[in-house]
C-alpha cells in the first residue's frame, strides 16, 4: 500500500485522538460507478449461491458427495457476498472505515477465513473429481459420507483458526511501525501482512492448494482423453455409436469445465496473493487502489463459482426454473424424476 502520506511519528498525526480518513480525491461519478459495479457483483454472488444452496438442500436427487461439497462452498461464497462484501465496498469506495476498530478485526478475520475456505473447497472438489474420473471403481468406497464430513470440517476449521488467530493476535502486522501509525491516525481497515506471514499465507493458502488443483486437473484431463480414445476404438457391436458420441461429449464437457475452473481460479487469486507476497519486500509501496482492486478480483471468484459449478450443469438450470416459478413448493412426488441426469 502507498504509505507516503503517513507522518513519521504519532505526535505529528493529524487530528490525533480524533481519527480522520485517509486523503482521497475520488470524483462523485467515479464513486457511483464503483458502487454500481460492486453491488452487481454482490447480487450475483448472493443470489447465485443461494440458488445452489436451496437446490441441493431441497431436492434429494441432488444429494451426492460432490454436490455436498458444492453446497458447502456455495454457503461460503454466499456468506462472503452477504456479510463481507458490503462493508468492503464502502471501505473501497470511500477510502475510509466507518464501522469501528472492533468490527474491523472481525471483518478482516471473517474476510480472510471465507476467502481461504472457498479456496480449500475448490481443492476438495478437485480431489473428489480425481477419484470419480481416475478411480471410478473405488469412488463409492473412498468418497464416503464420513470422508466428505472430514473434508468439510478441515475446509472450515483450518481457515477459521488461522485467520482469527492471526488477525486477533496482530501477528500479521508485527514490526510494521508504519501500519501502527496509520491505524492510530486514520479510520483505516485493511488486511496487511509483514514479510514472514505474507510468505506463509502465499505458500500454505494459495501455492499449495493451487498446485494440488493444477496437478489433479491435469491428471483428470489426461485420463479423460485416454477414455475418449478407448471408447473411439471400441467395435460397433461392443458400444453403440450413440453411446460413444455421448461419452465423448461428456469427456469434452468435463475437460472444458475443468479448464474454466482453473483459469478463473488463477486469474482471480494469483494477482492478490502475489501482492501479499511481494508488497512487504517493496516497502509497502503498492497504491491502496491497486490492492483494493486485487482484493475485489479475489472476491469475484466467489461470484463466478455458482456460474461455473451451477450453470454448466443441467440440474442447476432446472432447479432455478422450479424455484423462480414456485414449483419448488410442489409435492415431493411431482419432483421425484426431476433430475435423472444427476445420478
Amino acid at each position: 500500500m502507498d504509505l507516503t502520506y503517513i507522518p513519521e511519528d504519532l505526535s505529528s498525526c493529524p487530528k490525533f485522538g480524533n481519527k480522520s480518513c485517509p486523503p482521497t480525491n475520488r470524483p462523485f461519478h467515479v464513486r457511483v460507478i464503483m458502487y454500481l459495479v460492486m453491488t452487481g457483483a454482490m447480487i450475483i454472488t448472493i443470489f447465485g449461491n443461494l440458488v445452489i444452496m436451496i437446490s441441493i438442500s431441497h431436492f434429494k436427487q441432488l444429494h451426492s458427495p460432490t454436490n455436498f461439497l458444492i453446497l458447502s462452498m456455495a454457503t461460503t461464497d454466499f456468506l462472503l457476498g452477504f456479510v463481507v462484501m458490503p462493508y468492503s465496498m464502502v471501505r473501497s469506495v470511500e477510502s475510509c472505515w466507518y464501522f469501528g476498530d472492533g468490527f474491523c478485526k472481525f471483518h478482516a478475520s471473517f474476510d480472510m477465513m471465507l476467502s481461504l475456505t472457498s479456496i480449500f473447497h475448490l481443492c476438495s472438489i478437485a480431489i473428489d473429481r480425481f477419484y470419480a474420473v481416475c478411480y471410478p471403481l473405488h469412488y463409492m468406497t473412498t468418497m464416503t459420507t464420513s470422508t466428505i464430513k472430514r473434508l468439510l470440517a478441515f475446509c472450515w476449521s483450518a481457515p477459521a483458526l488461522f485467520s482469527f488467530g492471526l488477525v486477533l493476535s496482530e501477528a500479521n502486522v508485527s514490526g510494521m511501525q508504519s501500519y501502527e501509525i496509520l491505524v492510530a491516525c486514520f479510520n483505516f481497515c485493511a488486511l496487511t501482512f509483514n514479510k514472514f506471514w505474507g510468505t506463509i499465507l502465499f505458500t500454505t493458502c494459495f501455492f499449495t492448494p493451487g498446485s494440488i488443483m493444477v496437478g489433479i486437473y491435469g491428471k483428470i484431463f489426461i485420463v479423460s482423453k485416454r477414455h475418449a480414445r478407448v471408447i473411439s476404438n471400441m467395435p460397433e457391436n461392443t458400444q453403440g455409436e450413440e453411446k460413444k458420441n455421448l461419452s465423448k461429449k461428456k469427456d469434452r464437457k468435463a475437460a472444458k469445465t475443468l479448464g474454466i475452473v482453473m483459469g478463473v481460479f488463477l486469474a482471480c487469486w494469483l494477482p492478490c496473493f502475489l501482492a501479499v507476497l511481494i508488497d512487504p519486500y517493496l516497502g509497502y509501496s503498492t497504491p491502496i487502489i491497486i490492492l483494493d482492486l486485487l482484493v475485489w478480483l479475489g472476491y469475484f471468484n466467489s461470484t463466478c463459482n455458482p456460474l461455473i459449478h451451477g450453470f454448466f450443469y443441467p440440474w442447476f438450470r432446472k432447479a432455478l426454473q422450479y424455484i423462480v416459478s414456485g414449483k419448488i413448493f410442489s409435492s415431493r412426488s411431482e419432483t421425484a424424476n426431476l433430475f435423472p441426469e444427476a445420478h
